[in-house]
């Protein structure tokens, strides 16, 4: 049976079938989850609990019809409806010759949702796409829950046994492949156990990659155009509803299965639209994966201001290009290594400014200010899967333009603070829980708490009460500093800070004065073992151009000038490429493994 230790209502979430169904009637008013007790000789910090009680209303008390009546799930699906009547007519969707309106999608979700209720899909159960940046996603970001169903989608760069595990954790009933990828589903469902049913495959054809076995159950436009226009959507019972299952991109450890409600996703897509200034009709260039996070909210929160979602199937640096100039281009998203690749670039500078939100790693401040160069017009957040995106905003403060170019860059390269959804934030000792000095010196765990956080781990208790104490707070396992002015900067994750000798060593300082080098075009740096040191700095790079490349003892020569001796890489290796996920983080659990084979 599927189960999630961390559930707001304490509701029976799961019924025996494995499905994500609820039984439970509809509860008006979120109650806060079973408080559990951690155990310890210690004083207890309040980010490892909360003993105080909720506080009392008085005579102000609403009786529970009025609680009742008045109560209104909050769901993103409520976007589609709004974008319909008021920007019905303006542009949603352009994909090559495709162009479509606010109402069209709004119709096409309808009976995508419709059709897929007919496949025998009910409240609860998980549909998984297999997709890149496509119109089709952008769709069943709204048609699979507007079906009452948990929406899974799978990342396009895992291979056919990762994918078929997913299918297997998730449990699957229905499958949505893009024809990219055709082969490498069928070759995942092969790789399912004989018991397990096989999910129902729908094929979404596209015609630069034609897949002609004729394997599929049903097609994509065939459901849409069968659909009942007149389909009344399912909608919530409860916002605490499961509307998304999300894998975390297993950058540290094996991928865990992210789990978030119709409430937290609501509530992120308006606080990215709040924190990033998005106004009306932005024109979005579809950069960031919308496996990834469901595009940090952005699929659900373009709808609520009438956006233009200009998608694209690759992302290289020409047909960004092309994309930013040929549609007029205002917003795009994209991790530090779509920054460096496009500052990288030998294209001209922009005819008109883009606005860029970047996270998912901490980008290296040469890289920032190279962006905004070219008129790049660049914001820098912060987050996790667990937390639907980014929630931690480095925002922006008008007395600080007029500071040297570096030195905004640095500023901009810090992760910030809390969003208005997710306000919390701290660093805290992570043994006993304790709030750290404000000196931007002293490291310790980040830890969040807010209204976009996951409810849990599916099937996975002991990793999320790990990570989610009773009173709401999440550790994330980030280690970072809080500066006097009350802005995170994150400094590693916990397995990559370096232990040199006693000495701690951030791998992301020793990497931004790496990418500072007019040679280096990529950079990372992992602990290499050490029978002295215990643990010593390994940089692993690559370069701009293959036939200038400085020696291993120039790296190092440059990197003493400018920090500290104990910090400098005792080696420095050069490869082509580095390992990445598909959301751009550097996989340095495989860059530790060949630094400990050196």
């Amino acid at each position: 049976m599927n189960t999630l230790a961390h559930t707001p209502l304490n509701l029976r979430q799961f019924s025996s079938s494995t499905s994500f169904r609820q039984y439970t009637p509809f509860i008006p008013c979120p109650r806060p989850p079973k408080q559990r007790t951690i155990h310890g000789s210690m004083p207890v910090s309040p980010h490892l609990s909360n003993n105080s009680s909720p506080p009392k209303l008085g005579n102000v008390q609403p009786t529970s019809a009025s609680a009742t009546n008045n109560q209104t799930s909050l769901s993103p699906m409520h976007f589609l409806e709004r974008a319909a009547v008021i920007y019905g007519d303006c542009p949603s969707i352009i994909y090559k010759d495709i162009t479509r309106t606010w109402s069209e999608t709004r119709t096409r979700c309808l009976r995508l949702a419709s059709s897929i209720t007919d496949l025998g899909i009910t409240r609860g159960d998980v549909v998984s796409v297999v997709a890149p940046n496509i119109p089709a996603m952008c769709e069943l970001h709204f048609a699979v829950p507007m079906a009452g169903a948990v929406l899974n989608t799978i990342n396009t760069r895992l291979d056919a046994n990762n994918i078929s595990n997913l299918l297997r954790h998730g449990n699957s009933n229905l499958v949505f492949v893009d024809s990219q990828f055709a082969s490498l589903v069928w070759e995942a469902i092969t790789l399912l156990p004989p018991h397990l049913r096989r999910p129902i495959l729908v094929l979404i054809k596209d015609q630069e990659y034609i897949y002609s076995d004729n394997s599929f159950d049903h097609d994509y436009e065939t459901m849409v155009q069968n659909g009942d226009v007149a389909f009344e959507w399912v909608r919530p019972r409860s916002e605490w509803d499961s509307i998304t299952l999300n894998y975390t991109s297993g950058t540290t450890a094996a991928p865990k299965g992210v789990v978030h409600s119709h409430r937290s996703a609501f509530l992120q897509s308006v606080n990215m639209l709040f924190e990033w200034s998005v106004p009306q009709r932005p024109v979005y260039l579809w950069t960031v994966p919308m496996f990834h996070c469901n595009g940090w909210s952005f699929a659900w929160g373009l709808a609520a201001v009438g956006g233009v979602n200009v998608c694209l199937r690759r992302v290289d640096a020409p047909s960004i290009y092309q994309a930013l100039e040929e549609h007029g281009v205002t917003h795009m998203g994209g991790a530090p290594v779509v920054l460096n690749m496009l500052s990288n670039y030998t294209g001209s500078t922009l005819t008109a400014p883009v606005h860029v939100l970047t996270g998912g790693a901490p980008p290296p401040a040469a890289v920032l200010e190279r962006a905004e160069s070219f008129r790049f017009i660049v914001s820098h957040g912060y987050g996790l899967t667990e937390t639907g995106g980014l929630v931690v905003m480095c925002t922006w403060k008008k007395e600080w333009d007029h500071l040297p170019g570096s030195e905004r860059a640095r500023l901009k390269a810090r992760q910030g603070v809390g969003s208005i959804c997710s306000a919390e934030v701290d660093v805290v000792d992570p043994y006993t829980g304790e709030s750290l000095a404000r000196d931007g010196k002293t490291i310790g765990e980040v830890v969040l708490r807010g209204g976009t956080l996951m409810w849990g781990y599916l099937n996975d208790e002991e990793g999320t009460w790990r990570c989610m104490k009773e009173n709401g707070w999440f550790w994330t396992g980030d280690m970072g500093v809080m500066h006097e002015d009350g802005y995170l900067e994150v400094k590693d994750r916990s397995k990559d800070i370096i232990i040199c000798g006693g000495e701690n060593i951030s791998s992301i300082e020793v990497e931004a004065v790496l990418y500072s080098h007019s040679a280096v075009h990529e950079a990372a740096v992992v602990a290499r073992p050490c029978v002295y040191w215990g643990e010593t700095p390994c940089a692993f790079v690559s370069l701009k151009k293959a036939n200038e490349k400085p020696s291993e003892k120039e790296i190092r020569e440059f990197c003493k000038k400018r920090m500290s001796l104990f910090m400098v890489p005792r080696l420095v290796v050069f490869l082509p490429e580095l390992p990445k996920t598909s959301t751009g983080k550097v996989q340095k659990f495989l860059l530790r493994d060949m630094a400990k084979q050196i």
